[in-house]
This record gives C-alpha cells, sequence and structure tokens, in this order.
C-alpha cells in the first residue's frame, strides 16, 4: 500500500490536478499521453512521462496493458485513474490489482458492484439510503410480468440499463402500450453497449433536481460526507454548472441524508473519494447511482470546505487515516463551478483546433483548473472540456457577480468555447433565483430557439 510514485492513467486538466496533489505530498508523479496530446502541459509538470498509443482512446487511455507496462517501466506503485476512461471500469481495477499496484480508488469488488445499478440500489436500500420507487431486481423477461412491475411502480417510468450511465440505456414510458418497445430497445442499447441486458424501472419524476453527497473514507472504517453539489443544469444528461451548497435544501435535511450515505459507505467497505447522486423533489431525495472517483465538480465543495479532496484520496490510498472528523467539516460562503468547452455554447457543436490565444481570469474568489496555454491544440478525439472556472464567495449573489466577471475576462481565439452559455444561463432569472431542476436548461434553450428561430438550440 506504501508507495512514492503515481502513474496518472488520464490527460488534460484532471492529469495536472492529481499531479498537484502529488507534488503536494512529495510523491513522484508520472504523465501519461497519446500521440495527439504530446506538448499537453500536464507532462511538463510531471516528473515524468509516457507516451502510451496513438490518438485513438481505445488504443491509448482506455488500453489498460499499455498503462499497466508504463507503470512497470517508470517504477510506479499506484495508479491513479482520475476520472472517465478506466476510473470506473473494474476489470482495469481488478488488473491494477493482479498486478500488485495501488488503485486509488475502491476495491475492484466495490466498482463492479456500483457500476451495476441493480446491485447498487439493493445495497442501498439494505444500507437505509432512500431509493426511487422501482422494480426489485431485474426486470423478467416475460412481457406480462413486465407490464405488472410498470403498473405497480405507476406511470410515467423509465427503463433504464443495469450497466448504463452517462444518460445512455434509459427510455422514458408515459403509458402501457409503449412499454414492450421501450424494453425492446434499451435492452438492445444495452447488450450493445455495455455487454449487460438487463434492465430495471422506476418511477419517472417529473420536475427533479440532480443533488450529490461527496464522501471520503479510509481503510480503518472511517467516513465524511462533505456537503452537498446541486448539479442540476443539465443538457442531454451532462452537467453544465455545478454549485455548493444546494439552494433552498433544509441543512437538516442534507445532515440526515450524509449519515446515511457514510453509513452505506461502511456497510459496504468503501475507501477513497465517491459520489452519492440523487434526485430531488418535493422534498424527497431519490438515489440513482453512486461515482465511485473524483468528480468533474469536486472543486465547489473544495472552495466551501477548505479540503484537498484529490490530497486526500491519495493518502487514504497509501493507507492514511482520515485527519478530520464529521464535527470538524465546516462549511462557508458558496461556491459555483462552469465547464468551459471546446465547443459553440448553444448547439453544443465540438470545435477542436489550434488555441491561438488563451487568457484566463483571475480576481478574488476566482479559480481556474486547465491545461491551456497558448499555441496548445485541442484535440478532436476526447471529452471538450478545456477548463473550469470556480467562483467562490460569502454568499450565491456574490459567487454570480464575480462568475459573470470571470466570463467576461476569459479571452479565447483560435477555438469557439461555450461562455456565452454561461453567461445566458447566468442572466437567466431562474437560474438566480435557484432551485432549477434538470429539464430548466433544455426548456429554455427551446424556447429561446422559439422565440428566435435561427440562433440555434
Amino acid at each position: 500500500m506504501a508507495f512514492d510514485t503515481v502513474l496518472v492513467a488520464n490527460r488534460g486538466e484532471i492529469a495536472l490536478r492529481v499531479i498537484r496533489a502529488c507534488r503536494a505530498l512529495g510523491l513522484r508523479a508520472v504523465a501519461v499521453c497519446s500521440d495527439a496530446d504530446r506538448g499537453g502541459a500536464w507532462l511538463r509538470a510531471a516528473d515524468d512521462s509516457v507516451c502510451i498509443g496513438p490518438a485513438p482512446a481505445g488504443r491509448s487511455y482506455l488500453d489498460a496493458p499499455a498503462l499497466l507496462l508504463a507503470a512497470e517501466a517508470t517504477g510506479s506503485q499506484a495508479i491513479h485513474p482520475g476520472y472517465g476512461f478506466l476510473a470506473e471500469n473494474a476489470a482495469f481495477a481488478e488488473e491494477v490489482e493482479r498486478a500488485g499496484l495501488t488503485l486509488i480508488g475502491p476495491s475492484s469488488g466495490v466498482i463492479r458492484m456500483m457500476g451495476d445499478k441493480i446491485r447498487a440500489k439493493e445495497a442501498m436500500r439494505a444500507a437505509g439510503v432512500p431509493c426511487v420507487p422501482g422494480s426489485d431486481g431485474a426486470l423478467p423477461a416475460a412481457a406480462a410480468a413486465c407490464e405488472a412491475i410498470a403498473a405497480e411502480v405507476g406511470y410515467p417510468v423509465i427503463i433504464k440499463a443495469s450497466g448504463g450511465g452517462g444518460g445512455r440505456g434509459m427510455r422514458v414510458v408515459r403509458e402501457p402500450a409503449q412499454l414492450a418497445a421501450a424494453i425492446a430497445t434499451t435492452r438492445e442499447e444495452a447488450v450493445r453497449a455495455f455487454a449487460n441486458p438487463d434492465l430495471y424501472v422506476e418511477k419517472f419524476l417529473e420536475h427533479p433536481r440532480h443533488v450529490e453527497i461527496q464522501v471520503l473514507c479510509d481503510h480503518h472504517g472511517n467516513a465524511l460526507w462533505l456537503g452537498e453539489r446541486d448539479c442540476s443544469v443539465q443538457r442531454r444528461h451532462q452537467k453544465v454548472i455545478e454549485e455548493a451548497p444546494a439552494p433552498g435544501i433544509p441543512a437538516a435535511e442534507i445532515a440526515e441524508l450524509g449519515e446515511r450515505c457514510t453509513a452505506a459507505c461502511r456497510a459496504i467497505g468503501y475507501r477513497g473519494a465517491g459520489t452519492f447522486e440523487f434526485l430531488y423533489e418535493d422534498g424527497v431525495f431519490a438515489f440513482i447511482e453512486m461515482n465511485t472517483r473524483i468528480q468533474v465538480e469536486h472543486t465547489v465543495t473544495e472552495e466551501t470546505t477548505g479540503l484537498d479532496i484529490v490530497r486526500e484520496q491519495i493518502r487514504v490510498a497509501q493507507g492514511g487515516r482520515l485527519t478530520l472528523k464529521q464535527a470538524d467539516v465546516v462549511r462557508t460562503g458558496h461556491a459555483i463551478e462552469c465547464r468551459i468547452n471546446a465547443e459553440h455554447g448553444f448547439t453544443g457543436q465540438p470545435s477542436p483546433g489550434r488555441l491561438a490565444y488563451w487568457h484566463a481570469p483571475g480576481g478574488p474568489g476566482i479559480r481556474v483548473d486547465s491545461h491551456m496555454v497558448s499555441g496548445a491544440e485541442v484535440p478532436p478525439h476526447y471529452d471538450s472540456l478545456i477548463a473550469k472556472i470556480v467562483a467562490s464567495g460569502t454568499d450565491r449573489a456574490e459567487c454570480i457577480a464575480r462568475m459573470k466577471s470571470a466570463l467576461a475576462e476569459l479571452r479565447v481565439e483560435g477555438i469557439t468555447v461555450n461562455a456565452d452559455l454561461h453567461m445566458f444561463i447566468l442572466e437567466d432569472a431562474a437560474f438566480e433565483a435557484g432551485g432549477v431542476t434538470i429539464h430548466y436548461l433544455e426548456e429554455r434553450l427551446r424556447r429561446r430557439a422559439e422565440a428566435s428561430p435561427g440562433t440555434g438550440s
């Protein structure tokens, strides 16, 4: 479990974030890259770097044997997967364990359990975590039995793939006549995308918010919850803006939910950083999944707690005990994160290319996590996220004002970024009031398109 060298099995801003945390702990950090990423800023920040393959992710960042070979060649005893790519891949975690290396994250068994949405819900129910009403276990093959289950749950329902995630493998069914076709289509997609035909059904919530709880656990049975985040501003099931704390939700409700989450962590033997994701509607929380990795939006929790979550994640992987008790976790102020993507803001069309000029904003309460520099290439092969701007302040209004100023200060030439979409959201009265639902952004963009045809959707 002891290690002094970490292979960072990722790219971009999260790779740079992990490298900085390694340096803070006095650890040697080894970066990896594909041919498309040679010259990336995270490579220069590392103590060593290795090219692991050509541009396609399947032949580089998703190539487990290449990553293990890179670890062996560089003397790395631990691997940090970041987020995305192989971060929640139980088979990769098993290979890391078999190689005698430390995965900076939970065990392969826990990753596999929480990656199977049916098993995850069963574990959460057993631990007392509130879940969305739905089927017990996988849907049976018989159509009549599926119809009976859906009727008992109550329409509208949503059919989900047990191995799904990221908005894939799900369909809303509003009436019984649509059920059989939805099950058949979703099962076909589940087999093709996840190699797992199991489906389950849940009550479809019409106007929920997306609220998540950040946890941090060690090998010694200690578990902390670090507050909640509101991630309801989404498009196509992808988060756009996140904030902490969640506007308008009573602190006592969050505290009760946090305690249930840490109890669940102890029950399943969780270690490291993780996130419980919930839908929240009419004062009721309902578990949807657990992310067994660091989240893109961990930044807003760091800004409101003063904790370095990535550093603690690495310390825990070394066998260290959490240095805080729950009573020591004190949240102050407010924080908002805007995901800056290389894409056209209102259409979502990617905009890869050479970044001719890059000037990041600054000032009080502004944090920018990015691997961008003038002259950098934004390749078309990977996720379009190139930076995260985080504004913090004494309250939400101050955060919004600071974020608007930061977006106005951001200068990008050579490619297009979605700063205009963020400004559009921040200036919207519904967002300013707080408490928008997961459907807010798509509905607002639809109204905008209807009011001004040709502006994009």
